[in-house]
């Protein structure tokens, strides 16, 4: 029963609750102190709501003022719009697509050109290279010379 009550509370303060479920909490408040407690908390918590609301005469409507209305469209329709720094990446889808497929075609058409010159470079061993190794121990045989001037003569730039 104690359950029941405290749910029903604010009901009962509300005045909302039927005549026999008065009557049932009446008699559990008088007989529990824990519910009498909540009960003042409840109302010391509404009387307080009630402070709040303001003091409206029955006549007292809160309508705008005349021409409220218009003066408040006329003001928005003078607006013009800011343009924002976040407006700027703030793309169209279909830009966006088209900005993507460009991109994409731009690389494709650097790409083969990389890979149709590719051919045009030596795959040898450049002179460069042949120089750098006369000083490694292979090298130092008559042969591996003769090899060298050999291949030096045969390059192709």
């Amino acid at each position: 029963m104690h359950a029941v009550v405290m749910e029903s509370l604010e009901e009962y303060l509300s005045g909302t609750l039927g005549l026999a479920a008065d009557r049932d909490v009446e008699a559990h408040l008088s007989a529990c102190e824990r519910c009498r407690e909540e009960l003042a908390g409840l109302r010391d918590i509404s009387k307080l709501f009630v402070c709040l609301q303001p003091d409206l005469q029955p006549e007292a409507t809160l309508e705008p003022a005349p021409g409220f209305h218009a003066r408040v469209i006329q003001q928005i329709g003078e607006r013009k719009a800011v343009p924002a720094f976040a407006g700027f990446f703030a793309l169209d889808l279909a830009f966006g697509r088209r900005l993507a497929f460009a991109s994409l075609l731009t690389f494709a058409i650097l790409g083969s050109y990389l890979v149709m010159r590719e051919g045009e470079y030596p795959t040898g061993l450049s002179p460069e290279t042949v120089m750098a190794q006369q000083n490694s121990p292979a090298f130092l045989s008559a042969s591996a010379q003769d090899n060298m001037l050999v291949t030096l003569t045969t390059y192709e730039p």
